[in-house]
């Protein structure tokens, strides 16, 4: 049996592996290992538990998030196995327990695991399972912290990006700039992926995009700029069929009307030019970006236009965003006009500088004129909520329902194997997420239901769905091999990038957005969505809750 075993571990290990190397079963908390030890040593490591990984507040003072994560879960459960050297550490750091609880984790993987998950990119609310995990004690105990790791970020960047997504509105493109200020590789590499994922169009990351083949964008720093300080740096003063496309920039320099603009900086528009004559984007605020980098780039961009390719636009990366895109757009349809270039005027304007939520909702209020920004600190950061708070509880242990009880209502869990549906209007918007005991009949569209909230019994409803949706669908049974580990997904005529899998969750999450009513949506005092529960579960769950408690005596 210790043979096959091995085999059966050796044959999951060959499955696809996390992103992240370093997410083993060793990235864990101590605590998992004692657990575990501790049911092992008095019998109990066997017996069947299911848990519930979920969240009880949303964040950024939001009434909505995004689910995030599970491909990455996915991976790590198709990998879970302890390594020789795994082992060798265990045994010091638990300070050689018994040689049973070694072989024992020698020889576990997640081949008796069974996971039902939300679809990832779905919106998610307070309280309703993410993930519902079954299988061994011990092992399902193994799991919790590093799934709450591969869980809890993603969701939070994920969210972050769609309510920037909000702010900017449907026809901004969005940048993810955030590598040189993310907490580590990792951090970086994660928040280009969930970023996109919540909304965002690109990344300046390369590696990401290397992996993920999300779209790379950027375009050059002030240091580029600074580093040619006169005409004299160009070792060319050609671009494509034009031997003289300097003197040509510096004659529509002066018809513009700016000769005295900073040479230097046109200098380094000139040879970042001939670099990417297709490709030309430049930063024009390194000196003064209306008196000489906005009429630089014009200049340079007016002749890429005559050679017959199309420059992109500028960017704006410092002082008052809303205002220099105006005043930048006046001066590209004033050059638009006299060069009569009419696609000058709809050149991309790109925006950086510490943008996060709020600023993008500043922006519209003043009426800007950018069409793209580019976000890095606020978004992978997440500066106004740094962590999401997603829990992992013991709902079941051998078919007995099992409740955490608090003081803090806020922290008292729902216990029981539950089911989680999404009752929809008949305008097609989310009205309520209702949870079931597990034996229950599920709702029914055009059936009268009675949805309760979870602890105050005067709060309930009635609602007649036109459309139920199942949340929780099954994605990891051990027991058959590879299953939840790869999913094809249909090619997608718009992914135009090959971006894969990624897109479809991409999709989804801003459609599910889209669903959601305008008051769910705001930026200020938005209307809490409702999540309920069944009579059912709500009474069994203020029964047990009372069986549980003790009850204080008074003296």
């Amino acid at each position: 049996e210790g043979g096959e075993a091995k085999r059966r571990r050796r044959s999951i290990v060959r499955l696809r592996r996390p992103t992240n190397q370093l997410v083993t079963p060793l990235l864990t908390d101590l605590y998992q290992l004692t657990m575990a030890y501790g049911y092992w040593k008095s019998g109990r490591h066997e017996e069947a538990a299911v848990f519930d990984l979920f969240f009880r507040k949303n964040p950024f003072r939001g009434e909505f998030t995004i689910f995030a994560g599970l491909d990455e879960v996915l991976r790590f459960l198709g990998s879970f196995s302890f390594s020789e050297s795994d082992l060798e550490y265990v045994a010091k750091t638990l300070n050689n327990p018994e040689q049973g609880f070694m072989d024992w984790l020698a020889d576990i993987n997640c081949r008796r695991i069974r996971v039902w998950a939300v679809a990832e990119g779905s919106v998610v609310f307070p309280r309703v399972p993410l993930l519902r995990i079954s299988g061994p004690l011990a092992i399902v105990q193994l799991l919790e912290t590093t799934l709450l790791n591969l869980v809890n970020y993603p969701s939070l960047v994920a969210t972050n990006a769609a309510r920037m997504r909000l702010a900017a509105g449907p026809g901004k493109v969005l940048m993810e700039f955030g590598l040189r200020r993310a907490q580590g590789p990792d951090g970086a590499l994660s928040a280009s992926k969930y970023s996109y994922l919540g909304g965002f169009d690109a990344t300046s990351n390369v590696l990401a995009g290397k992996l993920t083949n999300i779209p790379v964008k950027g375009t050059h720093a002030h240091a580029y700029v600074q580093s040619y300080t006169s005409l004299n740096d160009l070792r060319s003063t050609a671009l494509l069929s034009n031997e003289n496309f300097l003197q040509s920039v510096l004659d529509t320099r002066t018809a513009f009307g700016f000769p005295d603009a900073n040479d230097g900086e046109l200098a380094a528009f000139v040879s970042f030019a001939q670099a990417f004559p297709d490709g030309f984007l430049a930063l024009v605020d390194t000196y003064d970006t209306l008196s000489s980098g906005v009429p630089n780039f014009i200049s340079v961009a007016v002749q890429i236009f005559k050679l017959g390719r199309k420059p992109l636009g500028l960017r704006l990366d410092s002082g008052d965003l809303s205002y220099y895109s105006i005043k930048s757009r006046e001066l590209l349809r004033a050059a638009a006009k006299q060069f009569n270039i009419p696609e000058l005027a709809k050149m991309s304007i790109v925006a950086s500088n510490d943008i996060n939520e709020q600023v993008l909702y500043s922006l519209k209020a003043e009426g800007h004129e950018i069409d793209a920004f580019g976000i890095g600190t606020h978004l992978v950061t997440c500066q106004a909520q740094p962590a999401l708070g997603c829990v992992y509880k013991l709902v079941e242990i051998s078919g007995t329902p099992r409740i955490k009880v608090s003081q803090d209502i806020h922290k008292v869990s729902l216990p029981a194997k539950k089911q989680a549906f999404r009752l929809y209007s008949r305008q097609g918007t989310p009205l309520v997420d209702l949870l079931l005991l597990n034996t229950e009949a599920p709702p029914k569209a055009g059936e009268r239901i009675l949805c309760r909230h979870p602890f105050n019994g005067a709060k309930r409803c009635y609602v007649t769905p036109a459309r139920v949706v199942a949340l929780l669908q099954e994605v990891w049974d051990g027991s058959k091999a590879g299953t939840g580990v790869v999913r094809p997904t249909p090619e997608d005529p718009d992914d135009v990038d090959g971006v894969g899998a990624l897109f479809a969750v991409r999709k989804r999450a801003m459609a599910q957005v889209t669903d959601l009513r305008d008051d769910h949506l705001r930026e200020v005092n938005p209307t809490p969505y409702k999540v309920s529960v069944s009579t059912a579960l709500y009474e069994y769950m203020h029964e047990l809750w009372q069986r549980e408690a003790p009850i204080a005596e008074i003296s």
